[in-house]
């Protein structure tokens, strides 16, 4: 295997990543907070409501593999511009006609451009920012994209509220109530995503890229390879957890606003897009929380434990009274933050090649954000909201199952291992000496 010796880290690509991450994590879950207004706007059941998570999160599943291999062809600059320019497609459609058949196209589009961007963003980050601090800096990532999906549902809130204010008035509030169909006040945040894809189309253009060589398991391998892999059986194992993972964090992100809606009565545009926000701001304060507990225990055992007070969590959110509601559904969020990258460093340390193969199946697990929330939307619709989020149970239930199952070649490293290996080689060096 080769690796790139890059000995300058470009902290301006460095930061137009982290910039990145931002804007993907802005766009991708502000459709949870949406959930009661598109309803209402679009007079759906919860059924047809869900088809539109699950447009966004299926061009994951769709588009992962085939963006790898151009990256391949036309690098990383012409992609990211493409990815964008798709995304902006996609906002401006639904901006210009709001309705229900272009909001699934609209999204399915702005899901492509974001699955492209994903792909191209981690070994660009690794380049740029070095290989050797590309784990801080995957979480310095990681904790980006939790701020921006905490900052999103307040940005809509507060969007939201000024355009239905009478009296509150500035240039930009101005220019969007002449856009805007006064009954989908909401519609403005896909004028800003449209701006926002723009700018960044600029900005991408603008910037010089650093020369990116691929490793051998960052290479978009043959289609054997990938028909090889999914012949493992631990390949599919892992696949169902990153599929049940994102499933379970979509199912909560975009029904939270409507479950408390329908059964607390409380206000979606501002109760309910403030919950929607701590569940994203409390899973960042977990994946910290999360971080310092990998450093003494096995990861196994944080999964076990994490999920474990997830599945807790989210029984007294959908059983309590009240507002104990209002903190129990943002626990879940805490409480998820290990399980994506404990399940897929899990899943690439139990394999001893082809992790980039890998990686791209894993990926495409995303497709669970697209399905467990559609499920629970046609249970709902059935049988009832709260019926429906027991379908959560299933998935948290096999997440947990992950823990007991996995069988890792390479354990993450503890501080108590690297104290042993210290103490190991210490005494080898002295049997050495003697």
């Amino acid at each position: 295997m080769t690796h790139t010796k890059h000995t300058k880290r470009d902290y301006y690509v460095v930061s137009l990543i982290m910039l990145t991450f931002f804007v993907i994590s802005f766009l991708t879950n502000i459709i949870g907070p949406l959930v009661p207004d598109i309803i209402k706007g679009f007079k759906l059941n919860l059924t047809l409501v869900a088809v539109l998570p699950f447009a966004f999160f299926i061009a994951y599943g769709i588009v992962s593999i085939p963006a790898g291999i151009l990256v391949e062809k036309y690098k990383e600059k012409k992609i990211m511009v493409a990815a964008f320019a798709i995304s902006f497609f996609g906002a401006f459609m639904l901006a210009l006609f709001p309705n229900y058949l272009t909001a699934i196209v609209s999204l399915f589009f702005i899901g492509c451009g974001m699955a492209m961007l994903q792909v191209v963003i981690n070994p660009l980050l690794r380049i740029s920012g070095g290989e050797e601090h590309y784990a801080f800096n995957s979480v310095l990532a990681q904790l980006i994209f939790g701020l921006a999906s905490f900052i999103s549902p307040l940005v809509y809130s507060s969007l939201v509220l000024d355009l239905k204010t009478p009296g509150v008035s500035n240039p930009i509030l101005t220019l969007f109530s002449s856009l805007v169909p006064s009954a989908l006040p909401w519609i403005s945040l896909y004028w800003l995503f449209a701006v926002v894809s723009l700018v960044m189309i600029i900005i991408i253009l603008v910037s010089r890229f650093p020369k990116v060589i691929l490793s051998e398991n960052e290479k978009a391998p043959a289609l054997q390879v990938h028909l090889n892999l999914l012949k493992k059986r631990v390949v599919i194992l892992f696949f169902l957890g990153i599929f049940s993972y994102v499933g379970t964090e979509q199912g909560v992100a975009n029904w939270i606003s409507q479950f408390i809606y329908v059964y607390h009565h409380y206000d979606p545009q501002i109760t309910g897009a403030q919950t929607v926000a701590y569940f994203w701001g409390f899973m960042t304060a977990g994946g910290l929380f999360g971080l310092a507990l990998l450093k003494i225990m096995d990861s196994r055992k944080v999964l076990i434990g994490f999920t474990t007070l997830a599945i807790v969590s989210l029984s007294v959110g959908l059983f309590a009274s009240g507002s104990v509601v209002l903190i129990a559904f943002p626990l879940v969020g805490f409480f998820a933050s290990v399980m994506y990258p404990v399940i897929f460093s899990l899943a690439l340390n139990s394999l001893e090649e082809h992790h980039g193969a890998f990686s791209g199946i894993l990926l495409t697990g995303v497709i669970g954000g697209a399905i467990i929330p559609l499920i629970i939307g046609w249970i709902g619709d059935h049988l009832g909201l709260r019926f429906g989020m027991l379908f959560l149970y299933l998935t948290l239930g096999y997440i947990l199952s992950v823990g007991f199952w996995a069988r890792p070649i390479i354990l993450n490293k503890t501080i108590q291992q690297a104290r042993k290996q210290v103490k190991n080689e210490s005494a080898e060096e002295q049997k050495t000496a003697e």
